[in-house]
């Protein structure tokens, strides 16, 4: 065959893949697509998710059903993200937790984060906020750290272990210096009443948990963990204000498919998520329920992902955290 012939063939395969990459992206979404959220339906994750798919589900002209599969810190449902089929209508919304911390927490998730998903986007960063009971005798972060350095095993709860709250309480003891004691809740309601009540009078949490308790005066926020102020707590400073630039700590929601997803269908799912993070009434909705509205690349997101590992591998192997059997 001349060579000629064989560049020929050759641009006439790339000019065909091109146009038929072109036909997918175009004709994508022919039906609805499945959403599968590794949390329980109502949970903070849950509601953000919805937000965004009803949106998108708008735009894109078919509807996303949500499918709720909660177990193991999020590792069952992001498991089964990445033993779907790669045909773009199996996709899944995971977090910080099944695609960061539980690769160090976890001896075998079934799946591995970096390798097993073709990432889509980040949509929204829920930034751990620092709160202590009324009843606690600190006013700022600096008496807390006070008052927790002269009373080594202070408690503060969490959702459970390897949690974000929890983590992000590690995170704070190693910057500060300081000796607490985890106290793991199964139920958000009973941590939030023993907050309130000063038995474990200091948390690492998500703001949807505590802004009633907060706007109460029953509980106090003295830092956001985040490099710029909350919308919903602007009165509140960041922790690189209060002079700990490091201390940034928070649970992130992202989009992913199976690996071998077609490019064309991860680009436009990326543009319809970007287009959703843009809309006013999804960002109002965000700011008011205490989230940060993001959108990302796919390679954003994937280089995003390898940083969180590596960051909390190195927190969690420091305060020797580990997941009960």
């Amino acid at each position: 065959m001349s060579n000629v012939m064989s560049r020929f063939l050759a641009t006439t395969v790339l000019t065909c893949a091109a146009l038929s990459d072109g036909a997918l992206a175009q004709d994508y979404p022919a039906r609805q697509i499945t959403m599968i959220v590794p949390f329980s339906g109502g949970s903070a994750s849950d509601v953000i998710t919805r937000i965004v798919l009803e949106r998108m589900g708008t735009s894109i002209g078919q509807r996303f059903v949500v499918d709720n599969r909660p177990a193991a810190g999020g590792n069952v449902g992001t498991a089964a993200v990445a033993k779907a089929a790669p045909d773009g209508y199996t996709l899944g919304m995971s977090a910080s937790g099944p695609l960061a911390a539980n690769k160090t927490l976890y001896a075998n998730l079934g799946y591995d984060p970096e390798r097993d998903f073709q990432p889509v986007s980040l949509y929204a960063s829920l930034p751990n906020v620092v709160v202590v009971s009324a009843r606690l005798p600190v006013q700022n972060i600096a008496e807390l750290i006070d008052y927790v350095k002269k009373n080594p095993n202070v408690p503060y709860g969490s959702v459970g272990n390897g949690s974000a709250q929890h983590l992000s309480g590690a995170f704070f003891e190693q910057i500060v210096g300081a000796q607490m004691t985890h106290v793991p809740y199964r139920v958000t309601a009973n941590l939030v009443t023993d907050l309130v009540s000063g038995q474990a009078p200091v948390s690492f949490q998500l703001l949807p948990n505590v802004r009633g308790q907060i706007k109460a005066g029953q509980v106090r926020a003295l830092i956001v963990a985040a490099e710029k102020r909350l919308a919903a707590l602007p009165e509140v400073p960041t922790a690189a204000e209060a002079g700990f630039r490091r201390y940034v700590s928070a649970a992130w929601f992202a989009f992913i498919s199976p690996r071998g997803t077609a490019r064309p269908m991860v680009d436009k799912l990326y543009r319809e998520v970007a287009a959703a993070m843009a809309d006013t009434a999804v960002r109002t909705r965000f700011v008011d329920f205490g989230a940060e509205p993001l959108a990302t690349t796919p390679e954003e997101l994937g280089k995003y992902i390898s940083t969180e590992i590596v960051k909390w591998r190195e927190i969690i192997t420091k305060g020797g955290i580990t997941i009960d059997p």
